[in-house]
């Protein structure tokens, strides 16, 4: 009965032994803390004048040449797009690299509304042509990405830029650079009609 219990006192002394000590080298540093990208309205570069969008047709911002250096060789088709409170629309796909275009005027909000936390997404800003534009990153949706340029008080152009359809997925960041690209070419074609 002797060794049961000093087996016993063993296990409960090594129960009560001080864990190793962690080095620098062995121990993982904290993860980060979560970025936060906070951006108020004065913080919103300002526009160089105001192109107001009231009498514009999304579809004829970019003129046939534009459309097709950007590879949007589809007739451009409009619409109304219900989500941005009946915005003109036009949309333009590539038959060349199965991406779609679209083109929406909305003129029931500015584009600071995509700085509010209630908009819940990841966004940049940056300016195309001197205004203000916001790359917008729609947490868990990575077939589509948009800018957003505000171009007058309650007012701005939506761009955006989606897989069509591909067999092979398209990445996000291409994404956004096609409606970078996209966003360019539309401020580039309404500043010379305005």
């Amino acid at each position: 009965m002797r060794i049961p219990a000093l087996l016993l006192l063993a296990v409960a002394l090594a129960g009560c032994t001080a864990a190793p000590e962690q080095s620098s080298l062995t121990t993982p540093p904290p993860p980060p803390p979560p970025t936060t990208t906070s951006v108020s309205r004065m913080d919103f570069p300002p526009r160089p004048r105001d192109v107001p969008l009231d009498a514009v047709d999304p579809c004829a911002i970019l003129t046939a040449e534009q459309r097709m250096a950007l590879s949007l060789d589809n007739p451009p088709s409009a619409y109304v797009e219900t989500s941005f409170g009946g915005a003109k629309a036009c949309t333009i796909r590539s038959t060349t690299s199965g991406n779609v275009a679209r083109i929406a005027l909305v003129l029931v909000s500015g584009a600071d509304v995509w700085l509010s936390e209630n908009a819940q997404v990841d966004y940049s800003v940056s300016t195309i042509e001197g205004f203000p534009a916001i790359t917008v990153r729609t947490p868990d949706v990575h077939d589509v990405c948009n800018v957003e340029i505000d171009v007058a008080d309650g007012q701005f152009i939506d761009v955006m830029f989606r897989d069509g359809g591909n067999s092979t997925a398209v990445q996000q960041d291409h994404l956004c650079l096609g409606a970078q690209r996209v966003a360019e070419a539309v401020m580039a074609g309404l500043l010379q009609k305005r």
